[in-house]
Order: C-alpha cells, then structure tokens, then sequence
C-alpha cells in the first residue's frame, strides 16, 4: 500500500521587520486522476514578529493541521520560498538567531512525526496562494480560510 502524497505550501511575512505579520500555508493532493484536491487554506495573524518568525509559524500551523487530522502516515513534501528556513531545517544552516531556536526546535519534532517528509526551497512565483493568505490575514489582523 503507498503512502498518501501530501503537499504543503507555507509562507510568513511581516511589515517592517520585524511589524504587523501573518502566515499562510495550503495543504493539497492530487487524485489519481491528476486533478488538485485543497484539503485546506488558512492564513493568521501573528501580531508583531519578523518575517523569518513569520514563516517559521507558517511552517507550524500547516504541520499542525496535518497532524491533527491524521495525515503523518504520508509522503510529504513541503514547499517554502523561505531559503534560510529551508536550509535552517535541512542542516545546511545553523540557527544564530535565538529567536528563532524554539521554531526551529518545534519544526524538527513534528517534521519527524511524518513517515517520509521532504522540504524543498520554491521561488515567490510559485508559492502565491500561501503568500496571498498570509498577506489577507495581516490586511485584516484576522485569521482567514477557505
């Protein structure tokens, strides 16, 4: 039996750096048939944070999500335009900032509660739905999903 093939697409941004942010992250999968099946959409609110905070939490959330509807038994691959973050978790980076340490922390714990999960770097232009969200939530200090 083959696992699930699960994509999750996260951003995060702040306004001013650090300012007002929000994250986004989108979870899909594509049928059998090559159709794109949204299993989910969400952005929020952080409040006062920096960018790299920002899509640490994006990060968060989405795995989050993931775990607490009981998608760990699947291939994962998750996609971010951040690559200090990427790197950070892929061990190309070490942490400096303090900060950001306990994401960093976070991320590796639930990153390793999936069975196979990779984590790919992706240009802006191909992230634009996480972006999108991310940018609504911080435009209405609210969190948004679809």
């Amino acid at each position: 039996m083959s696992l699930p093939i699960i994509q999750l697409y996260t951003d995060g941004g702040s306004r001013g750096n650090p300012g007002p942010a929000g994250y986004g992250f989108v979870v899909k999968t594509n049928s059998q048939s090559g159709a794109v099946n949204f299993l989910k959409k969400c952005g929020d609110y952080l409040g006062f944070a920096t960018n790299n905070q920002a899509e640490y939490h994006g990060l968060l959330a989405g795995l989050g999500w993931l775990l607490d509807n009981h998608y760990q038994d699947s291939n994962l691959t998750v996609f971010m335009d951040s690559l200090l973050v990427v790197n950070q978790l892929n061990g190309k980076f070490k942490v400096k900032n303090p900060q950001l340490k306990p994401l960093w922390r976070q991320a590796q714990t639930l990153l390793h509660q999936f069975t196979i999960f990779n984590l790919k770097h992706i240009p802006r232009n191909q992230n634009v739905l996480a972006d999108r969200l991310a940018n609504l939530a911080m435009d209405r200090q609210s969190r948004v999903e679809g």
